[in-house]
């Protein structure tokens, strides 16, 4: 089933005739990115279980779950942009919250590309999401997209999710994937650091010096369209501000921009493991990306630093 108005309805300028399929486009950076694509004459469609709420777009129907894709979603499309997955950070981990969170990243891409091997379409290239929880916990260490993954469950999830991804080379498609850090907006991750900063009860993670690979959520925007429209961008690229900052950095920087004291003492890392158990690693592991690969291919940060960032963020 199909939501929405026709191809020539939804995009009347028709800039760039290109048209876009997009999963996980209701998510934080699924909106923001349809969005800018609409405004820079993108045509755009969705996959998603629910009927779509803007007009411009189609909406196509998916069941993850039960297997089931309407087929009709691939009429068109050049690329597709794949986002969907179960957020690592929203439910404690349980074994099924964790195999939760690997299937729908799985699951989803295997879906398009059975769709894809059966049935006649133009789709030139998949740009997907990943994640730096690729690295694990590595301390000051630099990575690069040829460092070995880590061994923690994020980094296995990764590893599964990139393989999956990558077996549309097989399909003769470009594959991009994108290993995003922690991204920065008023919602999401910044939201959950700064509520306590307001409150004057922030304080730094475990010791502080974990290594924390932001990058502000209008360069993850940007870098998805420089991957679509830049041909010649293939493979797995780091995607986080080129400057690093580490967890105590960062939350001085927060309190900075909200004018508030940090005034208690880190919350220890036994603590954090009791509260959060395994999803502890989201704040404590140290990740230290090194992003010369995209910026090698020509891609520009509007934001390399984290208090520009941050000034723009909360305005």
């Amino acid at each position: 089933m199909v939501y929405g108005l026709s191809t020539m309805d939804q995009n009347p300028m028709n800039k760039t005739n290109k048209h876009i399929l997009l999963t996980g486009g209701t998510g934080l950076i699924g909106q923001k990115l349809t969005q800018q694509l609409l405004n820079t004459g993108y045509i755009v469609s969705h996959l998603s279980r629910s009927p779509g709420s803007d007009a411009r777009i189609k909406t196509f129907k998916w069941d993850i779950d039960k297997g089931q894709i309407d087929e009709n979603c691939l009429d068109g499309v050049d690329v597709i942009v794949h986002l969907a997955g179960a957020g690592v950070a929203d439910k404690h981990w349980t074994a099924r919250r964790k195999k939760e969170i690997v299937d729908s990243r799985i699951k989803s891409i295997e879906l398009i590309y059975e769709l894809l091997r059966n049935k006649q379409h133009k789709v030139n290239a998949v740009i997907s999401a990943s994640a730096t929880g690729y690295y694990g916990d590595r301390g000051a260490e630099l990575l690069t997209e040829i460092s070995p993954p880590g061994n923690d469950f994020l980094a296995k999830c990764c590893i599964v999710w990139e393989d999956a991804v990558d077996t549309g080379k097989e399909l003769d498609l470009r594959i991009v994937i994108l290993r995003t850090g922690v991204v920065l907006n008023k919602k999401g991750a910044l939201a959950k650091m700064g509520a306590p900063i307001k409150l004057g009860l922030g304080s730094p993670l475990g010791n502080g010096k974990q290594c924390v690979p932001w990058i502000h959520s209008q360069d993850v925007i940007d870098m998805y369209q420089y991957a679509l429209e830049n041909e010649e961008i293939a493979g797995v690229y780091n995607m986080a501000a080129p400057t690093p900052v580490t967890n105590k950095q960062l939350t001085q920087a927060i309190a900075k921009q909200l004018d508030k004291p940090l005034w208690l003492p880190p919350v220890p890392s036994f603590i954090l493991k009791v509260l959060l158990g395994e999803m502890a690693s989201i704040v404590l592991a140290s990740t230290k990306v090194s992003v010369k690969e995209i910026e090698n291919a020509g891609f520009q940060f509007k934001y390399p630093d984290v208090e520009p960032a941050l000034k723009d963020i909360y305005g």
